[in-house]
Protein backbone atom coordinates (compact mmCIF):
# COMPACT_ATOMS: atom_id res chain seq x y z
CA UNK A 1 0.00 0.00 0.00
CA UNK A 2 1.40 3.34 -1.26
CA UNK A 3 0.90 6.98 0.43
CA UNK A 4 -1.21 10.35 -0.49
CA UNK A 5 -4.37 8.65 0.23
CA UNK A 6 -6.33 6.90 2.21
CA UNK A 7 -6.17 2.63 2.12
CA UNK A 8 -8.16 0.16 3.44
CA UNK A 9 -7.74 -3.54 2.64
CA UNK A 10 -9.56 -6.34 3.62
CA UNK A 11 -10.66 -5.21 6.74
CA UNK A 12 -12.40 -7.46 9.26
CA UNK A 13 -13.94 -7.02 12.85
CA UNK A 14 -15.48 -9.91 15.18
CA UNK A 15 -15.98 -10.33 18.43
CA UNK A 16 -16.48 -12.75 20.94
CA UNK A 17 -19.99 -14.40 21.03
CA UNK A 18 -21.71 -17.14 22.77
CA UNK A 19 -22.09 -19.26 19.71
CA UNK A 20 -18.66 -17.97 18.15
CA UNK A 21 -17.36 -14.94 16.92
CA UNK A 22 -19.55 -12.35 15.79
CA UNK A 23 -18.18 -10.77 12.63
CA UNK A 24 -19.34 -7.46 12.01
CA UNK A 25 -16.97 -6.62 8.71
CA UNK A 26 -16.15 -9.10 6.60
CA UNK A 27 -12.91 -7.81 4.04
CA UNK A 28 -13.71 -4.36 3.70
CA UNK A 29 -11.29 -2.66 0.99
CA UNK A 30 -11.31 0.49 -0.51
CA UNK A 31 -9.19 3.53 -1.52
CA UNK A 32 -9.55 6.86 -1.79
CA UNK A 33 -7.48 9.85 -3.53
CA UNK A 34 -6.18 12.70 -2.12
CA UNK A 35 -9.66 14.98 -1.68
CA UNK A 36 -11.87 12.05 -1.63
CA UNK A 37 -15.06 11.16 -0.14
CA UNK A 38 -16.97 8.30 0.55
CA UNK A 39 -20.43 7.70 2.11
CA UNK A 40 -20.83 4.82 3.47
CA UNK A 41 -24.99 3.72 4.29
CA UNK A 42 -26.12 0.85 6.02
CA UNK A 43 -28.34 0.19 8.73
CA UNK A 44 -28.08 -0.03 12.91
CA UNK A 45 -25.76 -2.87 13.38
CA UNK A 46 -24.78 -3.03 9.95
CA UNK A 47 -21.26 -2.21 11.24
CA UNK A 48 -20.74 1.36 10.04
CA UNK A 49 -19.55 2.87 13.29
CA UNK A 50 -17.11 0.16 13.40
CA UNK A 51 -15.51 0.67 10.37
CA UNK A 52 -14.97 4.65 11.01
CA UNK A 53 -13.97 3.39 14.68
CA UNK A 54 -11.01 1.28 12.61
CA UNK A 55 -10.19 4.23 10.18
CA UNK A 56 -9.97 6.30 13.06
CA UNK A 57 -7.67 4.30 15.26
CA UNK A 58 -9.89 3.82 17.70
CA UNK A 59 -10.47 0.12 17.58
CA UNK A 60 -8.06 -2.16 15.80
CA UNK A 61 -9.22 -5.00 12.92
CA UNK A 62 -8.95 -8.19 13.23
CA UNK A 63 -7.45 -8.99 10.08
CA UNK A 64 -6.96 -6.23 7.29
CA UNK A 65 -5.13 -3.10 7.23
CA UNK A 66 -5.33 0.65 7.35
CA UNK A 67 -2.95 2.90 5.98
CA UNK A 68 -3.30 7.28 5.77
CA UNK A 69 -0.26 8.60 3.81
CA UNK A 70 1.41 5.16 4.13
CA UNK A 71 1.18 5.33 7.73
CA UNK A 72 -0.21 2.35 9.92
CA UNK A 73 -1.83 3.79 12.83
CA UNK A 74 -1.95 0.56 14.47
CA UNK A 75 1.87 0.22 14.00
CA UNK A 76 2.52 2.21 17.26
CA UNK A 77 1.94 1.72 20.35
CA UNK A 78 -1.32 3.87 22.25
CA UNK A 79 0.30 6.94 22.81
CA UNK A 80 1.27 6.71 18.69
CA UNK A 81 -1.74 6.06 17.82
CA UNK A 82 -3.33 8.55 20.20
CA UNK A 83 -0.37 11.36 18.07
CA UNK A 84 -1.87 9.91 14.91
CA UNK A 85 -5.44 10.57 15.79
CA UNK A 86 -5.30 14.02 16.54
CA UNK A 87 -2.55 15.11 13.84
CA UNK A 88 -4.78 13.38 11.38
CA UNK A 89 -8.06 12.82 11.87
CA UNK A 90 -10.82 15.05 12.71
CA UNK A 91 -14.09 13.62 14.00
CA UNK A 92 -17.86 14.94 13.71
CA UNK A 93 -20.18 12.35 15.92
CA UNK A 94 -23.75 12.26 15.96
CA UNK A 95 -23.64 14.13 19.19
CA UNK A 96 -21.50 17.08 19.40
CA UNK A 97 -19.56 16.24 22.26
CA UNK A 98 -18.41 19.71 23.35
CA UNK A 99 -17.36 20.66 26.69
CA UNK A 100 -20.40 21.94 28.60
CA UNK A 101 -17.99 24.69 30.34
CA UNK A 102 -16.31 25.94 27.94
CA UNK A 103 -17.47 28.69 25.20
CA UNK A 104 -17.73 27.87 21.15
CA UNK A 105 -14.11 28.85 20.75
CA UNK A 106 -12.08 27.06 23.30
CA UNK A 107 -14.17 23.78 22.18
CA UNK A 108 -13.09 24.34 18.64
CA UNK A 109 -9.35 24.99 19.58
CA UNK A 110 -9.64 22.01 21.70
CA UNK A 111 -7.91 19.19 19.57
CA UNK A 112 -4.88 21.44 19.75
CA UNK A 113 -4.57 21.55 23.26
CA UNK A 114 -2.75 17.99 23.00
CA UNK A 115 0.15 19.36 21.77
CA UNK A 116 1.02 21.80 25.04
CA UNK A 117 0.04 25.60 24.20
CA UNK A 118 -2.01 26.65 21.63
CA UNK A 119 -0.80 28.71 18.85
CA UNK A 120 -2.05 32.47 17.95
CA UNK A 121 -2.17 30.86 14.39
CA UNK A 122 -4.90 27.93 15.83
CA UNK A 123 -7.13 30.03 17.93
CA UNK A 124 -7.14 32.60 14.76
CA UNK A 125 -7.95 29.54 12.33
CA UNK A 126 -10.62 28.87 15.14
CA UNK A 127 -12.08 32.07 14.94
CA UNK A 128 -12.21 31.87 11.10
CA UNK A 129 -13.89 28.48 10.82
CA UNK A 130 -16.47 30.33 13.16
CA UNK A 131 -17.02 32.58 10.55
CA UNK A 132 -17.58 30.19 8.12
CA UNK A 133 -20.15 28.20 9.91
CA UNK A 134 -21.79 31.54 10.91
CA UNK A 135 -21.07 31.94 14.54
CA UNK A 136 -18.69 34.50 14.75
CA UNK A 137 -21.08 36.23 16.97
CA UNK A 138 -21.60 33.83 19.33
CA UNK A 139 -17.59 32.63 19.59
CA UNK A 140 -18.27 33.34 23.91
CA UNK A 141 -21.29 31.61 24.00
CA UNK A 142 -21.39 28.07 26.32
CA UNK A 143 -22.67 25.31 24.43
CA UNK A 144 -26.51 25.60 26.54
CA UNK A 145 -26.72 29.11 24.91
CA UNK A 146 -26.91 27.32 21.43
CA UNK A 147 -29.40 25.31 19.28
CA UNK A 148 -28.66 21.71 18.38
CA UNK A 149 -27.84 22.81 14.95
CA UNK A 150 -25.34 25.60 16.25
CA UNK A 151 -23.63 22.98 18.60
CA UNK A 152 -22.89 20.83 15.49
CA UNK A 153 -21.85 23.51 13.65
CA UNK A 154 -19.04 23.97 16.29
CA UNK A 155 -18.18 20.28 15.94
CA UNK A 156 -18.11 20.62 12.49
CA UNK A 157 -15.23 23.65 13.13
CA UNK A 158 -13.62 21.65 16.00
CA UNK A 159 -13.28 18.80 14.05
CA UNK A 160 -11.56 21.02 11.21
CA UNK A 161 -9.19 23.67 12.92
CA UNK A 162 -5.85 21.57 12.89
CA UNK A 163 -6.57 20.59 9.01
CA UNK A 164 -6.84 17.27 9.34
CA UNK A 165 -5.63 14.87 6.07
CA UNK A 166 -9.20 12.99 6.80
CA UNK A 167 -12.16 13.74 8.51
CA UNK A 168 -14.34 11.00 10.07
CA UNK A 169 -18.07 11.50 10.41
CA UNK A 170 -20.64 9.01 12.43
CA UNK A 171 -24.21 10.19 11.62
CA UNK A 172 -23.71 14.01 12.05
CA UNK A 173 -27.05 15.53 10.96
CA UNK A 174 -28.55 12.74 12.89
CA UNK A 175 -30.29 14.51 15.46
CA UNK A 176 -30.91 17.55 13.84
CA UNK A 177 -34.08 18.86 11.54
CA UNK A 178 -34.23 18.50 7.64
CA UNK A 179 -33.23 22.18 6.63
CA UNK A 180 -30.64 22.27 9.45
CA UNK A 181 -28.91 19.48 8.54
CA UNK A 182 -28.67 20.20 4.97
CA UNK A 183 -26.99 22.81 6.29
CA UNK A 184 -24.80 21.30 8.41
CA UNK A 185 -24.26 18.50 5.42
CA UNK A 186 -23.01 21.29 2.95
CA UNK A 187 -20.75 22.77 5.44
CA UNK A 188 -18.97 20.02 6.21
CA UNK A 189 -18.38 18.97 2.80
CA UNK A 190 -17.27 22.48 1.76
CA UNK A 191 -14.89 23.24 4.50
CA UNK A 192 -13.28 19.55 4.21
CA UNK A 193 -12.49 20.33 0.55
CA UNK A 194 -10.98 23.58 1.74
CA UNK A 195 -8.85 22.09 4.09
CA UNK A 196 -7.60 19.84 1.57
CA UNK A 197 -8.85 16.57 3.76
CA UNK A 198 -10.51 13.12 2.81
CA UNK A 199 -13.96 12.81 4.09
CA UNK A 200 -15.59 9.43 5.31
CA UNK A 201 -19.12 9.59 6.71
CA UNK A 202 -21.52 6.86 7.54
CA UNK A 203 -25.13 7.27 7.76
CA UNK A 204 -28.46 6.40 6.78
CA UNK A 205 -29.78 9.63 5.93
CA UNK A 206 -29.87 9.54 1.90
CA UNK A 207 -29.89 13.18 1.19
CA UNK A 208 -26.33 13.67 3.44
CA UNK A 209 -25.20 10.52 1.05
CA UNK A 210 -25.93 12.29 -2.13
CA UNK A 211 -24.18 15.32 -0.54
CA UNK A 212 -21.15 13.70 -0.05
CA UNK A 213 -20.99 11.55 -3.02
CA UNK A 214 -19.45 8.21 -3.73
CA UNK A 215 -22.15 6.19 -1.99
CA UNK A 216 -21.31 2.73 -0.76
CA UNK A 217 -23.36 0.47 1.39
CA UNK A 218 -22.36 -1.89 3.68
CA UNK A 219 -24.23 -5.84 3.43
CA UNK A 220 -23.56 -8.30 5.60
CA UNK A 221 -20.39 -6.68 6.94
CA UNK A 222 -18.84 -6.37 3.18
CA UNK A 223 -18.73 -2.87 0.94
CA UNK A 224 -21.40 -3.47 -1.79
CA UNK A 225 -19.88 -1.40 -5.06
Amino acid sequence: MGGDVLEVQGISKSYPAAGGPLAVLDGVTFTLPAGGRLSVMGPSGSGKSTLLAILGGLEEPTAGGVRLDGVDPFAGGPRARAMFRNRRIGFVFQEHHLLPGCTALDNVVLPALATGNVPAATVARAERLLDRVGLADRRHHLPEALSGGERQRVAVARALVLAPRLVLADEPTGQLDVRTAAGVADLLVELSAEAGSLLVVVTHDQPLADRVGNVRRLVDGRLAP
